[in-house]
């Protein structure tokens, strides 16, 4: 299995920078697709954004320009980098991967979440 630990979160003032980062660890073949996500109180979880094997990203159109999405494949571990953070930005942040396993005979991919972490953004 594949456990993600996220850390990072905490309160900013209006226009602050916080760097979120996401650790995996387990029995891992290769971290396929990996990105953020992120719950607001009463709305659905949404794309923040994500970053293929080979660096390629997509961000959410209101985090463009003000995020950056980030690897080390040598560590597993993914990172966000947030700047003019708005209190709009406040949410629980999840960290999330695609991991390709081995089970002895066969490779299956399989997707995974971390525990979120909180990130309100108040002056």
């Amino acid at each position: 299995q594949v456990q993600l630990v996220e850390s990072g979160g905490g309160l900013v003032q209006p226009g602050g920078s916080l760097r979120l980062s996401c650790a995996a660890s387990g029995s891992i073949f290769r971290l396929n697709d990996m990105g953020w996500y992120r719950q607001a109180p009463g709305k659905q979880r949404e794309l923040v954004a994500t970053i293929t094997s080979s660096g390629s990203t997509v961000y959410a159109d209101s985090v463009k320009g003000r995020f950056t999405i980030s690897r080390d494949n040598a560590k597993n571990t993914v990172s966000l980098q947030m700047n003019s953070l708005e209190p709009e930005d406040t949410a629980v942040y999840y960290c999330n991967a695609d991991a390709t396993l081995y089970s002895g005979t066969y490779f299956y991919s399989r997707d995974y979440w971390g525990q979120g972490t909180q990130v309100t953004v108040s002056s």
